[in-house]
């Protein structure tokens, strides 16, 4: 269910959060370690990115809105804001699918790589 509607500008932001490869590799991790989250030293182990690279991709993540923070004694857990990764997709198919055939089922099942399209001009044969 999603929680909060979500407008193009915050789309925006998450979505130019997720264009960086390391940063949508540091998501997809948090995404697959479910509500836990992980510490940033499980992070950068995981990752084996600087702790100073690390930093920097986590703030975006979280500035994005994508990705929370949550502070156990010493430690520092990062974690998926779920709501937030559900207002994306919801954007996403609201407003980018709209006027496409396109379902749920498409989409969740569609993951993985995108076919190539190939564009012919000219004739047919």
């Amino acid at each position: 269910m999603i929680k909060f509607r979500l407008k193009e500008p915050g789309a925006a932001k998450m979505l130019g959060a997720l264009g960086n490869r390391t940063r949508l590799r540091l998501y997809r991790l948090l995404v697959r370690a479910g509500e836990d989250g992980l510490t940033v030293g499980e992070i950068q182990a995981r990752l084996a990115l600087p702790a100073s690279t690390l930093a920097h991709h986590l703030t975006a993540l979280v500035r994005s809105g994508l990705v929370d923070q949550q502070r156990h004694g010493r430690e520092v857990r990062s974690l998926i804001n779920y709501d937030a990764m559900h207002a994306l997709v919801g954007y996403l198919t609201e407003s980018c699918c709209a006027d496409a055939s396109v379902t749920m089922a498409n989409i969740v099942t569609g993951f993985g790589e995108p076919e190539p399209q190939h564009i012919h001009k000219g004739s047919d044969s």
